[in-house]
C-alpha cells in the first residue's frame, strides 16, 4: 500500500505528517510506503490513500487515491481515527 502526505509546499508539514502516518500504520501492523510531497507533485504520484488537509483535499478531488482528511498534522488521537475510519486493512 502507498500512501501519500501532502502539504501546500511539501516540506516540513508534510514530513510530520509522514513521520505520524508510519507511527500510526506501524502502531496497528499496517505496513505501507509512506512519502511526503507538495499538492502539485501529488497529482502526477500513484497513490493508494493521500492524507492531507480539508483545504488541500479538494485540489486532489481528480487523483485516484482515496482522499483522508487530518487537519492537525501533530494530533495523534485524529490521525489514528482517520486511519481506523478509512484504511481497509
Amino acid at each position: 500500500m502507498k500512501v501519500l502526505a501532502v502539504c501546500g509546499l511539501g516540506q516540513g508539514t508534510s514530513l510530520i505528517l509522514k513521520m505520524n502516518v508510519e507511527q500510526a500504520l506501524a502502531d496497528k501492523g499496517i505496513n505501507a510506503d509512506v512519502e511526503h510531497t507538495d499538492v502539485s507533485s501529488a497529482t502526477n504520484i500513484e497513490a493508494d490513500y493521500i492524507i492531507t488537509g480539508n483545504e488541500l483535499a479538494e485540489s486532489l478531488a481528480d487523483h485516484k487515491a482515496e482522499i483522508i482528511i487530518v487537519n492537525n498534522y501533530f494530533d495523534m488521537e485524529e490521525i489514528n481515527k482517520a486511519i481506523d475510519e478509512n484504511l481497509a486493512n
